[in-house]
């Protein structure tokens, strides 16, 4: 006789993990814009009537319950919803209240300000936390960790509509080499770009500090130091490679708070964006494009976080789903 076979188990493929893990971070994102887009609709009805706002105070109750009815708000609001959420996945978010526009075309005609704020934000957030957070691992406990801690601390605890209006202050005012507002050429860029750098500066910083520090404790790093490789060859080449990784994770997420973010920094520059654009829009109740901005928002955050998880499960086996 021969013995019976036992099946041997197998572990699933690498490939079936991710794809079951962005899958599940798909659907996840999908359910919690849904959730966004509710949240909006029915918390945007409670700022009032904006057909008040659209027609002059001495209009009669006639005119008002026209106006209502041509804009659509006369109908039950769960038809309202119906017909929202219907338009989403065609990015069909109504017609503006207070533009008479499609609000897509207002929406993305603002985006490339919005865009450009954002980029050269996270350019110049770049360029001054990955030195500073090497200058605060290389001389920790001294005077450079000290100074670049200390800068660290203030970054993250001053609001940035008040570093805004000091550096119009500052620049604008006292120096006059820069705009205090407006949207133009590069030196209008300046001022709301350091704005609003300014927080993730501090996080990338300290950030890349920490992990830093960590990497050059391990063992082969001493080992590079025993072999004659120098201070630069030792960060450059072993150190802010391996401690890449999680400050990575934190520049991606920055991308969305940057978006998000501009809201103030725009409203302090009269820089013409999506966030100008989102307080102008609950200023004026206009609901369609107040749903569309912020929903714009929520799935910026939504997708970075998305496409970070999706980084780690590709990177780091330990976070894929496994069966």
């Amino acid at each position: 006789m021969t013995a019976a076979t036992v099946p041997v188990a197998r572990p699933p493929a690498p490939g079936n993990g991710v794809l079951r893990t962005v899958l599940t971070k798909v659907a996840t994102a999908l359910v919690v814009l849904l959730c966004v887009a509710t949240v909006a609709f029915f918390l945007v009805r409670l700022s009032g009537d904006p057909v008040k706002l659209l027609l002059p105070p001495d209009a009669t109750a006639a005119q008002e319950a026209t106006l209502r009815g041509s804009l659509g708000l006369d109908r039950p609001l769960i038809a309202q919803y119906l017909d929202y959420l219907a338009g989403l996945p065609k990015l069909d978010f109504g017609t503006s209240l207070f533009y008479d526009q499609p609000v897509a075309e207002v929406l993305f005609g603002r985006l490339p300000a919005t865009l450009e704020l954002a980029a050269a934000a996270l350019t110049v957030a770049l360029l001054l936390a990955i030195p500073a957070g090497i200058l605060a691992a290389l001389h920790r406990g001294r005077a450079g960790d000290t100074g670049v801690m200390t800068g660290v601390l203030i970054g993250q605890s001053t609001p940035p509509f008040w570093v805004g209006i000091l550096l119009i202050l500052v620049f604008a005012v006292q120096l006059k080499i820069l705009p205090a507002s407006g949207y133009g050429d590069f030196a209008h860029l300046v001022l709301p770009a350091i704005t609003l750098a300014v927080y993730s500066v501090a996080v990338i910083a300290r950030l890349l500090r920490s992990s830093l520090i960590d990497v050059l404790g391990s063992d082969y790093i001493r080992t590079a130091r025993a072999k004659g490789l120098g201070t630069g060859g030792v960060v450059f080449a072993h150190g802010l490679r391996n401690a890449s990784l999680p400050v990575i994770t934190v520049i991606g997420l920055e991308v969305g708070s940057l978006l998000g973010g501009a809201i103030l920094t725009e409203q302090v520059f009269s820089w013409p964006g999506v966030g100008r654009l989102t307080v102008e829009a609950i200023a004026n109740r206009d609901f369609p494009l107040v749903q569309a901005t912020v929903l714009f928002f929520a799935a910026t955050f939504v997708v970075v976080n998305l496409l970070v998880d999706v980084s780690y499960a590709l990177l780091d086996p330990r976070v894929r789903v496994t069966r």
